[in-house]
């Protein structure tokens, strides 16, 4: 937003200034979108409906999935809920409509889907401008592609230091941009501060009609990067944001914006290239560099963020895997991605070569172009925001009915107007972003439909209490030294890959833990609460299952850590299990593998997964159990057991991964076939691979196959 100056008059005015009371009219145009989307709306409404400190339209969406259970996947447990990060406030009972709102949401797959797909068109939106953004910098077709390709060489050293860098500069950018309009304004006319009085809105739109409407796209521009401001909120806080916003940005653009229209008022022909033919002669230099530096710096916000959102989609089964690097011990959400660096660099330097080099940067259509390219990203993806923040201020927040009403009509209603602008000119370069978005949706609906499906074929294909049983009976069953983890992204039941293993290769680990690593719609699970075990009945065939809770930002740790931290935790699940049950009480923790087979199903009308796993919380006060000892005989047994996973550890540790090849069933439709065996198996196959994803040591990783037809 700090670099829209270089572009937004030339965007709004590409036939030229024809009336000088229609300079005034955009000016205020500018000034009043400035207030009231990026300063009323996002500074101070938007950004408190983060995700403990995170945002994004990712952010959003994981906030109304954790409080309404409106995930497509099955995987729900109410042992979640008990998570410190997850706990939200339960919506009072004298507020019928958020309850009416959570069961709508809840009830119905089809406003469920609807809600996911406005999720990914938003953030296919984001990721968009994260290539239009850098194409718009730069006055030279061969000197932006040098830039370009800089700054995505750069982009592993990390956001952090690539920020702190460039800090000075973008200070001294807002600095300048100020004090040049401040110059502007006393040196050429003071009397455009008259665009203030809002009338010459009125009063624009009706001298221009129908032309006055379609200059919003480029009036617009002058807020391109607040959703970015938004989406990058993890690497800030609220106020740093709000305090820097209100007393820099906004007072430098608007002197900026100001100083300009002073300018055009007595040299309206030069509007094709107001910026720098509004700087004085001795700073016209400085202010090139300055503004060639800027331009990188609002050009790593955007992509930073598109590196942010990817991470955070990723992790909640909506995109191909990728491989994340973190790049800040200090910062979690700082995030480098090399896939998605190199497609950003491809895609940037492709549009900035295909639409310079057709259009010369100095024709006011080329300014309007871009307008076309960047405009529609920016309103999409904030009309957007506006209905999730509503469906937060409804469910969430309970806000009174008529603050609701009057956030909806006010900004929902110039997003709208501003939204029917830039989609008129659809044909004029457009499309660009649209498509770019459209091919990036359907990447992440594939993905997140066939995830869903392959993860309700196993939570259907379960394997019986019965077979359980039977296998540990058997004289044939070789038990081999070692533990094993077998993973599945099952997170209840034991998955059909297991019997699969038995069933090929008839050895099985003395020690087997299941191991399911489940992503949370919050951004940070604490170590303590990470692990969820559960034991398999025989308790003596020593079969384990165990959830590993992450939220979108956590990162996974080294295989080495995390077999220690996960054999630590399964012995302090023993050791609890033991001492906080009577040795005649019934194990409730252990899983009845004939209840699942029947609890399992998703009910109709809802795709929660009711779960007999569910573990009550047994809160034992000290004065009730002071005078109870836990007898010899079970002290030895636990330590025996402990004593046996240890044993086990020194032995080795194995990883099991299950390899699932995913084919649409004979009877599908055509259209099911494409999408499954074709799009979404072209996509697995070149994306990493789960035991890369996981960083499974080659020589303790063995993979087993299975086709899954869905």
């Amino acid at each position: 937003m700090g670099t829209s100056p270089l572009y937004v008059y030339a965007g709004t005015f590409p036939d030229g200034i024809t009336v000088d009371d229609d300079l005034y009219g955009v000016l205020s145009l500018i000034i009043y979108t400035l207030l009231l989307l990026s300063l009323l709306k996002y500074v101070f409404i938007v950004l408190w409906a983060n995700d403990n400190g995170d945002g994004g339209t990712f952010a959003l969406y994981s906030l109304i999935s954790r409080y309404a259970k409106v995930s497509l996947i099955p995987n729900q447990q109410a042992e979640d809920a008990m998570v410190s990060n997850y706990k939200l406030q339960t919506p009072s009972t004298r507020m019928r409509r958020a309850q009416w709102m959570k069961q709508k949401l809840e009830g119905s797959v089809r406003v469920q889907v609807a809600l996911f797909i406005i999720t990914i068109l938003a953030t296919s939106m984001v990721i968009g401008d994260g290539v239009l953004t850098p194409c718009i910098s730069g006055k030279i077709v061969i000197i932006s592609i040098v830039i370009l390709l800089l700054l995505f060489a750069i982009q592993r050293l990390g956001t952090d230091k690539v920020g702190y860098s460039f800090a000075p500069i973008i200070f001294i950018w807002f600095l300048l941009i100020g004090g040049i309009g401040i110059y502007n304004l006393f040196k050429y006319d003071v009397g455009v501060l008259r665009a203030f009085n809002p009338k010459y809105i009125v009063d624009y739109f009706k001298r221009n009609g129908k032309q006055g409407w379609i200059s919003l796209g480029g009036v617009i521009l002058c807020i391109t990067g607040t959703e970015a401001m938004f989406a990058d909120l993890g690497h800030f806080n609220i106020r740093a944001i709000q305090i820097s916003f209100s007393f820099l940005l906004l007072p430098s653009v608007s002197l900026a914006y100001i100083g300009q229209a002073a300018y055009l008022t007595k040299y309206p022909a030069n509007v094709g290239d107001t910026f720098y033919k509004s700087i004085p002669g001795p700073l016209f230099w400085p202010t090139f560099i300055v503004a060639v530096a800027a331009s990188i710096i609002a050009s790593q916000a955007m992509i930073s963020g598109a590196f942010a959102i990817i991470w955070q989609s990723q992790s909640l089964g909506c995109f191909p895997r990728v491989k994340v690097m973190h790049t800040s011990a200090k910062y979690e959400g700082q995030v480098y991605i090399p896939e998605i660096n190199f497609v950003l660099a491809v895609a940037c330097v492709i549009v900035t070569a295909v639409f310079r080099t057709t259009v010369r940067i100095g024709n006011a259509y080329g300014k309007i172009l871009y307008s076309n390219l960047a405009g529609i990203a920016v309103v999409f993806v904030m009309t957007i925001t506006t209905f999730m923040v509503t469906l937060i201020m409804l469910l969430i927040w309970q806000t009174s009915i008529w603050w609701i009403t009057l956030f909806v009509v006010v900004f929902g209603g110039v997003e709208l107007v501003y939204l029917s602008s830039v989609l008129y000119k659809f044909v004029q370069g457009g499309y660009l972003p649209l498509a770019f978005a459209f091919i990036l949706m359907m990447m992440m609906g594939i993905w997140h439909y066939v995830h869903v499906k392959k993860y309700k074929f196993e939570l259907h294909n379960i394997v019986s209490s019965d077979y359980i049983r039977e296998l540990a009976q058997k004289q044939t069953l070789r038990r081999i030294p070692g533990i094993g983890l077998l993973y599945s992204e099952l997170v209840q039941g034991v998955p059909p890959i297991f019997s699969h293993f038995t069933e090929k290769i008839p050895s099985i680990h003395s020690v087997v833990v299941i191991v399911s690593i489940k992503q949370l719609p919050i951004p940070h699970v604490e170590i303590a609460e990470r692990y969820l075990f559960r034991q398999v009945e025989p308790s003596d065939f020593r079969l384990y299952r165990c959830v590993v809770r992450y939220g979108y930002i956590d990162a996974l740790e080294e295989p080495k850590v995390f077999e220690r931290s996960l054999i630590q935790q399964l012995k302090n699940y023993i050791e609890e299990e033991n001492i906080l049950r009577k040795s005649d009480a019934p194990r409730q923790s252990e899983v009845q593998l004939e209840e699942l087979n029947d609890n399992t199903k998703p009910r109709s009308g809802s795709s929660t997964v009711h779960i007999e796993e569910t573990l009550e919380q047994n809160i034992l006060s000290n004065e009730t159990h002071s005078s109870e000892r836990i007898s010899i005989e079970k002290s030895h047994k636990i330590e025996e057991e402990k004593q046996i996973i240890e044993k086990e550890l020194e032995k080795g540790v194995v990883y099991l991964v299950g390899e699932a090849d995913v084919m649409a069933k004979q009877d599908s439709s055509i259209l099911k076939k494409i999408i499954v065996n074709y799009i979404y198996n072209f996509m697995r196959r070149n994306s990493r691979q789960g035991d890369r994803v996981l960083m499974i040591p080659r020589d303790k990783l063995l993979k087993v196959g299975m086709t899954y037809e869905i």
